[in-house]
């Protein structure tokens, strides 16, 4: 199993910058492929952007590509957002996920969740 927390979320202008950090417990984090995933009231939960296990795959939402990165630091246990040239339409609380061995967009592939994280960006 592993436990997920996230911080870095806050308030921002919009094209701002923000990075979100995900910190995992447990000693197989290398393991699971991770994914980050937002969602604002009243809206189904989004995919944002995923990571494999070794880092060296990502994919991401059509509407985060070229704005944000993803990446992983295993010796540190901890998945990154870095978000760049952020919009309003960005706000939204931040979660990320993880699960073994292969990434995904999909949030029911999902069995571990951190707690979320709010971003707010605003105009």
């Amino acid at each position: 199993q592993v436990q997920l927390v996230e911080s870095g979320g806050g308030l921002v202008q919009a094209g701002g910058s923000l990075r979100l950090s995900c910190a995992a417990s447990g000693r197989t984090f290398s393991s699971y492929a991770m994914g980050w995933f937002r969602q604002t009231p009243g809206k189904e939960r989004e995919f944002v952007a995923a990571i494999s296990t070794s880092g060296g795959s990502t994919y991401y939402a059509d509407s985060v590509k070229g704005r944000f990165t993803i990446s992983r630091d295993n010796a540190k246990k901890t998945v990154y957002l870095q978000m760049n040239t952020l919009k309003p339409e960005d706000t939204a609380v931040y979660y990320c996920a993880a699960r073994l061995y292969t990434r995904s967009t999909l949030t029911t592939d999902y069995p571990y969740w951190g707690q979320g994280t709010q971003v707010t960006v605003s105009s």
